[in-house]
């Protein structure tokens, strides 16, 4: 019955989209034209990066050009986010489509001309700050998205919500922010959206592809922190102390074994890492204490819940068989529900993501251990997240620098097929709708 269900949408999908055929022509036509200006976009803000809840450059340009196009704009949402409402010459749903916008604490190391040179203090420390995830490259692809739907505003047949969110990699210490403060501050009210779209670059996957999966496609995340305490003393005396450091790395060591000895790897994946450790001031004291900070990655509740349970319990017990303690806080800043694709949305969608790149380039991928905050829509309302490639043509998937690296790097002629796939998903949800 499901194999049933699934044909049916797809020849449904299929002839509304043979029968949008001239506008989506149009889209492309109208993408192409104005690729030099996505790319100019993309190297301006590329070189003037901003960490989340401070887009405030970033937002400027935005609201900008979202005005020029004859947009109704507001600035402000969820501290530095900026949404667009394209009114479409007949009725229909609302669509919305999300770009994020922040930068990372990373110093480019990429010989571009350019390049992030900007610095900032994070936590404490003098940092680069660089688009280290393709943020960047999301604004300038939704910029592009909203003057190719606002040149045939006549022919939409609904409603488009442009979303430029801010802090999708966390907000400071202590703040809100992200999407789930857009949600809090009901972005998908006002018109209430009925479906939204999302689009991430990949820098491991080859130029003009696109891949996507029905469900879990990027897992829940939740941060941590542990504080080991024991007690101080000369590092010539180690028996007078009750050392921190040592009871630290057997904690890092036994987390390892949550997900080799308690995660049925047959069913999730999962993850568990330590980032950061800081403790001591000087190589002949042992320190009173030690912080960890990390990260652990889900792909169900009932297996967050266990990591937690057993994060917990190896820390603290772990340090009392050391003779110290450890306090366990997660999360200890940021969480992110399971990235969920809705599974009937994404058949439905999956003949227009075909249609605009060809269905030779795009593929089903594997469940991905990082996260994403547009999760946070995705509870409220059904949603698809995609991938684009951003590998240049002949590279090696396993050599190409990751995000989050200083030698991050996108090939930009991919900009296009985003501006289009984005589109083409607006238009061609709201016409299987109508």
């Amino acid at each position: 019955m499901r194999r049933f269900y699934f044909v049916l949408l797809v020849m449904i999908s299929s002839n509304v989209l043979a029968q949008k055929g001239s506008l989506r022509m149009e889209v492309s036509k109208k993408a192409s034209s104005i690729e030099k200006k996505v790319i100019d976009w993309r190297r301006d803000l590329h070189e003037h990066p901003e960490l989340g809840n401070n887009e405030i450059r970033t937002a400027g340009i935005i609201a900008k050009h979202l005005e020029s196009l004859g947009i109704a704009v507001q600035t402000g949402v969820a501290k530095t986010g900026v949404v667009g409402i394209l009114k479409g010459g007949k009725p229909g749903p609302v669509v919305a489509l999300r770009a994020d916008m922040d930068g990372l604490p990373v110093t480019e190391r990429v010989d571009l001309p350019f390049a992030s040179k900007v610095k900032t203090t994070y936590n404490g420390q003098e940092v680069g700050v660089m688009h280290a995830c393709g943020h960047d490259t999301h604004v300038a692809i939704l910029m592009g998205v909203a003057e190719v739907l606002a040149s045939i505003k006549k022919d939409i047949p609904g409603t488009v919500k442009f979303i430029f969110q801010p802090a999708e990699e966390g907000a400071p210490h202590g703040e809100e922010g992200g999407a789930e403060l857009m949600v809090k501050e009901g972005v998908l009210e006002n018109p209430k959206v009925e479906a939204i779209f999302g689009l991430h670059i990949n820098s491991q996957t080859p130029v003009g592809d696109i891949t996507y999966r029905p469900g879990g496609i990027m897992a829940a995340v939740n941060d941590l922190k542990i504080i080991v305490t024991g007690r101080q003393a000369h590092g010539a005396y180690p028996w007078s102390s009750i050392d921190p450091v040592v009871i630290s790395a057997q904690i890092v060591n036994n987390l390892q074994t949550i997900v080799s000895r308690n995660l049925n790897v047959t069913e999730n994946p999962g993850v568990v890492t330590i980032g950061a450790i800081n403790g001591g001031v000087r190589s002949n004291i042992i320190p009173e204490k030690v912080e960890m900070l990390g990260t652990i990655r889900n792909f169900s509740k009932e297996d967050e819940a266990m990591f937690i349970e057993r994060v917990k319990t190896i820390a603290m017990k772990t340090a009392e068989a050391g003779g110290g303690t450890a306090e366990v806080k997660i999360p200890y800043s940021n969480h992110y529900p399971v990235t969920f694709n809705d599974i009937p949305l994404t058949e439905k969608m999956l003949p227009s993501l075909q249609a605009t790149a060809g269905k030779d380039h795009v593929r089903l991928k594997p469940p991905v251990t990082g996260a994403e905050d547009f999760s946070f829509y995705q509870e409220k309302i059904p949603g698809l997240f995609i991938f684009l490639g951003g590998m240049p043509k002949g590279g090696d998937p396993l050599k190409a620098p990751s995000h989050h690296t200083p030698d991050f790097f996108i090939d930009e002629s991919g900009f296009t097929l985003g501006v289009n796939a984005l589109s083409n998903l607006a238009l061609d949800y709201m016409n299987l709708k109508k």
